[in-house]
């Protein structure tokens, strides 16, 4: 497989090597060995996710408290999506930005994203059903959200934004500027400090 760090630092595209034959296609979609090198520390799996959505619905922006923090492995098994990595990391050097990646069955590429980064995406295709290997388990203490349609982060979405569908918690999440102000965003530093206890742990 080829790793490939996006934009936003702490955040990787991932694409396997797809063997095909006549019976279909067969991949390593997750290789721990491989990301571990990477990242520097494995990707210590306490949970798995899937969710199915529609055309239009958009999940996120959603992170977690640093620490712990999630760090996750995003692909799309069935279906089209386009996923976003925001960097919500105050402080960071590119604070408020964002790189996406489309995940889609021709290439059936992944996303790795870091503890403390926002994670989002929408459905492209009539029906997607997402995969998440994530690295702590769901604790609503201390699961956070930001509206995925602030216009200051302006997310590009490829759908009109009629078509788009948000749940009522996304809805009414915070603008970046107001989680900011509320010091809900993890901090650069935080989250720099966090990363280097992981590497230390496997030296």
């Amino acid at each position: 497989m080829q790793i490939r760090e996006l934009a936003i630092q702490g955040a990787w595209e991932i694409t396997p090597i797809l063997r095909g034959d006549d019976r279909g296609v067969f991949l390593e979609w997750y290789r721990f060995d491989r990301l571990e090198e990477t990242v520097g520390h494995p990707l210590r799996l306490r949970q798995a996710n899937t969710s199915v959505s529609q055309k239009g619905v958009v999940r996120g922006i959603h992170f977690a408290d640093v620490p712990p923090g999630q760090a996750k492995y995003v692909t799309a098994m069935h279906g089209a999506v386009l996923d976003f990595i925001v960097d919500i990391r105050v402080g960071s050097p590119t604070f408020g930005q964002w790189d996406s990646v489309l995940l889609e069955p021709t290439e059936r590429k992944a996303v790795y994203l870091s503890e403390g980064l926002g994670h989002a995406f929408v459905a492209l295709s009539p029906e997607a059903t997402v995969s998440y290997l994530v690295s702590g388990t769901y604790s609503p203490n201390i699961e956070r959200g930001i509206d995925p349609l602030d216009p200051e982060i302006d997310l590009r979405f490829p759908l009109p934004s009629d078509d788009l569908l948000l749940s009522p918690k996304d809805v009414e999440a915070p603008t970046l500027a107001a989680a900011s102000d509320a010091g809900i965003l993890p901090s650069w530093q935080e989250c720099l400090s966090f990363y280097a206890s992981l590497d230390e742990t496997e030296n």
